[in-house]
């Protein structure tokens, strides 16, 4: 692998001194988009994604306890810390419209785990969609023995995201690690080849293995003692909404992605709207996580039976506690009797 230089490289609104009043107008315009997304995020997305998290941690961990353990349940309690770890990598973005000072070691480190948690979540989500495929149709005897044994198959995904995570470490460059930069999660400075196995490892075998799954359920005839397809999917909501929103969301941050890998393939800083575009893309990327874990906590089954019987509770100590009783009180008259 040939090593790249990258020390060319600068974020468009801190390459050059704008003279303009157009360049200095856009600048002005893309900061305050950025920085009023910034606090929409901090404000609403952050705390409703860590308080669902923390929420489905404790309905997760009661369930063990009381040996209601399931390969879902494991699968989706491992999505959520993969999730609330992402959730906690994004308050990288508060300094936004600018970024975190650090050196290229520091920030080679930080994007480790933060893309050990987006690999994390990414294939364990997969693994979910494929044990409940092998639940509708006839499964294949050594696949179904491996789906077993949840315990193992995490293990796996935890082994491969750590090597995918330690390859984009080094993609990310091995030269200038005393230099200070500014740092973002998916370091600018990082050669274009991080990129290109960002997009392909981390959206498109995934996003193809998701395609598969679904294509085996739409189109696959189920054995007769299965569910109905549409009793299938409301039976498992959660996963199948999740799907959708990790689709959606990483398509358009994988875009921006591989656009900038171009730009960089053409010795170009690009624009700042540009810079804002991807900007947006990582936000966008982290409002999936919070999504994603308010899903789980709102349909699925278990989770959803315990927020029910919490509110039932509150329910009826409320209920009790503005009970008045009205005592009975006796009327005297005049005459001495009652």
């Amino acid at each position: 692998m040939t090593s790249h230089n990258m020390t060319w490289i600068s974020y468009p609104s801190k390459s050059q001194p704008f003279t303009s009043p157009e360049e200095i107008e856009a600048i002005i315009a893309s900061q305050n988009i950025i920085s009023r997304l910034m606090h929409c995020y901090i404000a609403f997305f952050v705390p409703t994604g860590l308080i669902a998290g923390i929420c489905i941690l404790i309905i997760f961990i009661k369930n063990y306890l009381q040996n209601k353990r399931e390969s879902l349940d494991l699968l989706l309690l491992h999505l959520t810390i993969s999730n609330i770890m992402m959730i906690s990598f994004s308050f990288t973005v508060i300094t936004r419209p600018d970024y975190l000072k650090a050196t290229h070691l520091t920030c080679t480190v930080l994007s480790f785990f933060f893309n050990f948690s987006y690999f994390n979540s990414q294939y364990a989500f997969i693994l979910t969609l494929l044990i409940l495929l092998l639940e509708r149709f006839p499964p294949w005897t050594a696949l179904c023995k491996a789906t077993q044994r949840p315990t193992l198959c995490v293990g796996f995904v935890l082994m491969y995201t750590f090597c995918l995570s330690l390859t984009e470490a080094v993609l990310a460059g091995t030269d200038n690690y005393h230099l200070e930069a500014d740092c973002q999660l998916d370091p600018l400075f990082a050669w274009p080849e991080y990129e290109i196995v960002k997009f392909t490892f981390g959206f498109g075998i995934p996003s193809l293995l998701q395609i598969l799954c679904f294509t085996a359920l739409l189109a696959k005839e189920a054995p007769a003692e299965a569910l109905a397809l549409h009793q299938h999917i409301r039976t498992y909501p959660a996963v199948y909404v999740t799907s959708v929103t990790i689709f959606i969301c990483r398509l358009f941050y994988n875009i921006m992605i591989l656009f900038r890998t171009t730009l960089k393939l053409q010795q170009s800083i690009g624009t700042t709207k540009n810079e804002l575009v991807m900007n947006i893309a990582e936000i966008v990327l982290f409002c999936e996580s919070c999504a994603s874990l308010v899903f789980i906590l709102c349909f699925h089954k278990p989770c959803k039976d315990e927020i029910l019987k919490v509110i039932q509770k509150c329910r009826r100590k409320t209920s009790a506690n503005n009970h008045l009783e009205i005592p009975e009180t006796t009327t005297t008259h005049p005459s001495g009797s009652q």
